[in-house]
């Protein structure tokens, strides 16, 4: 149409019947989503709870958007209804008609009313103040229903999905700290005599700050999602509830231990046991060898041989005393160090044992390289041969004698070897001397 008013031109009745089609459509989608607010399981948890911290300042500001919701609702019901009955006076609208929907459905012929503190604690349109009433056109309310009925919806769904997901997993979570405190109290961990009931004493108190603080302050454990504009964007913050998790299960496992221990105590004792058993007649051989060595090999050092390992027989004493007090939380970390130095000792006793009788083992094997080649050269004929004679018999002399001087000793044989290889006519010299080495033993 050619006819302009104060808002533009004058919209035709086909303009007006498809307006009012649509704004319709929206104030249906808009009471659906409102009463959906007002049914919702979060808004209702949060109307009957006693708030505190960033969540009952929330729900302040998030109340008051929801009373002004209704009212701006309030306000665009009456007007889509002025401009339904406006449209149906007649069935051809006359111009004066023309002009009044054109007003009321695109110019700012709205006004809403609402409280002050509604106004006061809501967010105004352009972000300044609230004003004790205001004037829309009925698409601008529409936008500032969708805004505020987003931002509300957000703090209700958030508020919702905490109290949804962290309440019912702290309450499981308790359950299972009390038959582990229970199953503890069973095996003797006990706050101030271990630290594992330290540690269950410690979880119980922050579970319940913990869960009386999700009641209270839901919002103060979300996480929102970054990027997101939709209402309910992101999640609940587990941080503290996943820590503590943790930390009760390195708390069972320890009891567990503890019941390995209970379990298996006696066996494990009988163990220790017999390994401090053998590293003590170890020590013993290597001491009674170390004798033997100093009174058969001269010219040598000797390496002192330790005592029996008195401090491990007493912590196995303290074991046994644990057990037959069924002590098992003391008992499990003492076993699991007993057991490892038990093998150390072990070990140590071994390792001395072969340090001592290393010069025995020098001499037997001089003993047998001598032997080995006196086989050699009788089996080619040379046993009558005086110089090869004479000079084993006093490498012989030297082996067999006490104290015997190794060093002396091995040079003897090597000068035996040498005479064997020159007697011999072989070309190939022995080891130590300079030349090639001898490898092919006494089988040649």
């Amino acid at each position: 149409m050619g006819d302009t008013g104060p808002t533009g031109p004058v919209m035709d009745r086909d303009e007006v019947d498809r307006a009012l089609a649509r704004l319709g459509a929206e104030h249906e989608a808009v009471e659906t989503s409102l009463l959906a607010l007002q049914d919702h399981a979060g808004r209702r948890l949060l109307e009957g709870a006693e708030l505190t911290g960033v969540t009952v300042e929330r729900w302040s500001a998030a109340e008051a958007s929801i009373t002004l919701l209704w009212s701006y609702f309030d306000a665009y019901t009456d007007a889509l209804r002025t401009a339904r009955e406006i449209r149906s006076r007649r069935r051809w609208s006359s111009r004066e008609d023309l002009v009044e929907l054109t007003e009321l459905l695109r110019g700012e012929a709205v006004t809403v009313a609402g409280s002050a503190a509604a106004l006061a604690q809501a967010p105004a349109p352009d972000g300044g103040p609230g004003r004790l009433s205001e004037r829309y056109s009925l698409a601008t309310l529409v936008e500032r229903m969708n805004q505020l009925y987003a931002t509300s919806l957000d703090m209700v769904v958030a508020a919702d999905a905490v109290w949804s997901a962290l309440p019912a997993r702290i309450d499981l979570l308790a359950a299972e700290l009390q038959r582990t405190r229970k199953l503890a109290h069973s095996v003797g961990v006990r706050p101030g005599e271990h630290p594992s009931g330290d540690d269950l004493e410690r979880i119980t108190r922050t579970l319940t700050r913990l869960r009386e603080r999700v009641v209270s302050d839901p919002l103060a454990f979300w996480l929102p999602a970054e990027g997101s504009s939709a209402p309910g964007g992101g999640r609940p913050d587990t941080t503290v509830y996943d820590r503590e998790a943790r930390a009760l299960e390195e708390v069972r496992r320890e009891i567990d231990a503890v019941l390995a221990v209970r379990q298996d105590a006696e066996q494990r004792i009988v163990r220790l046991r017999d390994v401090l058993s053998r590293a003590d007649r170890t020590l013993a051989e290597a001491r009674t060898a170390r004798g033997e060595v100093l009174a058969k090999i001269a010219a040598t050092e000797v390496p002192v041989v330790g005592g029996p390992p008195i401090v491990l027989q007493e912590q196995l004493a303290a074991a046994a005393e644990y057990r037959r007090h069924a002590q098992w939380h003391r008992l499990s970390p003492l076993l699991e160090s007993l057991e490892e130095k038990a093998e150390d000792e072990l070990l140590r006793a071994r390792e001395s044992l072969t340090a001592v009788t290393a010069p025995l083992a020098v001499r037997a094997e001089l003993r047998g390289r001598l032997d080995a080649y006196k086989a050699k050269v009788a089996r080619l004929g040379f046993a009558e041969d005086p110089e090869l004679a004479e000079k084993y018999e006093k490498a012989r002399r030297m082996l067999w004698s006490a104290p015997c001087d190794l060093r002396v000793a091995e040079q003897a044989v090597l000068r035996y070897q040498h005479a064997t290889a020159e007697t011999l006519g072989s070309p190939r010299r022995v080891p130590g001397q300079g030349g090639p080495v001898d490898r092919t033993g006494p089988g040649v």
